[in-house]
């Protein structure tokens, strides 16, 4: 599992600032869910072999009532949901009440705490070493985020602080689980109905109360001869706690969860419909390349004009994964489900296929034959080869001239073509494509006008010379 750290602090001490620093992108956002995001922002980071998940908060303000309370709420979530937490503080303002009262929540918490003042450019540092110091924290991380001044320093300091089990180098020589099948969607949607019912067993507790798993669970198991581990999002969590948690959508466990699997299992309620969570987590999957086969469950249930409706907007809304398998289930009856591991074999059978260079080429070539590439500025784009680059999902990287150039609809012409072609199913593909460089590019003409009219006036007399065959 990957690491996370959680950035907290007052408003406008410039975690956002550091969140984009931390991810290396103004737009690392990679969830994108309704009435979390305002508060909670989710993003990818790496540094030196160690992947990270890192949490954007909202400013922790004290306030107790209306929407500033459900930004504490969700901030203080963040906390629960981290293995570190960077506590940020504004080294112009100086120490504040405020900052010493986070301090002591997050003293309560238990979780390790970096200290990181920002905003020190300008600052002379040793005066407000002591000042910071009083929090007894430990060893500030001074940071000037806006700049990037110290991020990689506050870096060494988190790795320091990581607990040995979320290292990289724990994670090496890992056992071969056969193929990892995570189970995803929103909270109540049946995902460990579902476990259950694969399983065969009840290994998780499975009740109609939304958020009633926490922690994602690994199931390892066999079907027919084959391994397999089941990732149940969210995991195992006593009846005793279920009143007491705000959290109902740990999204945290879900993003590790679909970073491991080969094949994920979306699972939707027929009942509601497809929503923006719904939409979200596919775009997420889609993103990250995961192989995806849709469940949408509690189907049995449903009275035929609103089995149309639901069919009608999923066609509607999920037109952009048409590379998916949709099964109609009922993970509590059993109905469908013995054919979703059909569809998961396919779609991990596909992510994983190798395919030569020769047979990607051929398969090019027979793609122009029947619809050329476009026109440009009166020349036709040439796609001369393709070689694989890579799998799961399967990179096809083509090669030719002016492939800059080419539309999407062209693109995605190919894109269904390979996936025709090699029968691709459950998996997205990506097509990237190498313009062959050109080898006068960069040479420049440095001659000066004067140079350029000798030169001009030197060959006009050869060519007369070699035109006259009295001279010579």
């Amino acid at each position: 599992m990957k690491p996370v750290i959680a950035l907290v602090g007052r408003p406008n001490v410039g975690k956002s600032t550091l969140f984009n620093q931390m991810t290396r992108s103004r737009d690392a956002l990679v969830a994108d869910f309704a009435g979390l995001t305002r508060d909670r922002q989710y993003g990818s980071a790496h540094y030196e072999g160690q992947d990270w998940l890192v949490i954007d908060t909202g400013g922790l303000t004290g306030e107790r009532g209306g929407i500033e309370a459900l930004m504490e709420d969700q901030a203080w979530l963040a906390v629960e949901e981290a293995d570190l937490i960077a506590f940020l503080v504004d080294g112009r303002a100086g120490l504040t009440a405020a900052d010493q009262q986070i301090a002591a929540e997050l003293r309560r918490a238990g979780k390790p705490v970096l200290l990181a003042v920002n905003k020190t450019d300008g600052v002379d540092e040793h005066e407000v070493q002591a000042e910071f110091y009083a929090l007894g924290m430990g060893e500030p991380a001074f940071i000037a985020a806006s700049h990037g001044r110290g991020i990689g320093g506050m870096w060494e300091q988190l790795a320091e602080m990581l607990p040995p089990e979320l290292t990289a180098e724990a994670g090496e020589g890992p056992e071969n689980l056969g193929t990892t099948v995570a189970l995803v969607g929103r909270p109540n949607v049946g995902k460990s109905t579902l476990t259950n019912r694969l399983l065969g067993e009840a290994r998780v507790l499975a009740f109609d109360q939304p958020g009633t798993t926490r922690d994602s669970i690994k199931i390892p198991f066999e079907r027919e001869g084959r391994p397999y581990t089941l990732i149940d999002t969210a995991g195992v969590r006593r009846r005793s706690r279920v009143g007491e948690a705000i959290e109902k959508f740990s999204i945290v466990k879900t993003l590790q969860a679909i970073e491991e699997a080969n094949v994920v299992i979306l699972i939707l309620d027929a009942h509601v419909g497809i929503t923006d969570q719904d939409q979200h987590l596919l775009g997420f999957i889609n993103e990250r390349g995961r192989a995806l086969v849709i469940a949408v469950n509690k189907w049995d249930g449903l009275e035929s004009d609103m089995r149309d409706r639901i069919s009608q907007e999923i066609e509607r809304k999920l037109g952009f994964i048409n590379f998916a398998e949709i099964h109609r289930i009922s993970a509590l009856h059993g109905t469908g489900v013995g054919h979703l591991f059909e569809s998961v074999d396919q779609a991990y059978a596909a992510a994983t296929r190798s395919i030569s260079t020769n047979a990607l080429t051929r398969t090019l070539q027979r793609a122009v034959e029947q619809h050329q590439p476009p026109l440009v500025h009166g020349r036709r784009i040439r796609l001369r080869y393709a070689h694989q680059g890579g799998s799961n999902p399967p990179i096809i990287v083509i090669h030719g001239k002016q492939t800059n150039r080419l539309p999407g609809h062209y693109h995605r012409y190919l894109e269904s073509y390979f996936r025709r072609e090699y029968e691709l199913k459950g998996t997205p593909i990506r097509i990237e494509f190498r313009t062959d460089s050109n080898p006068y590019e960069g040479k420049l003409d440095r001659r000066t006008p004067l140079q350029k009219v000798k030169q001009k006036k030197a060959e006009g007399r050869r060519r007369s010379h070699s035109r006259d065959p009295r001279k010579g």
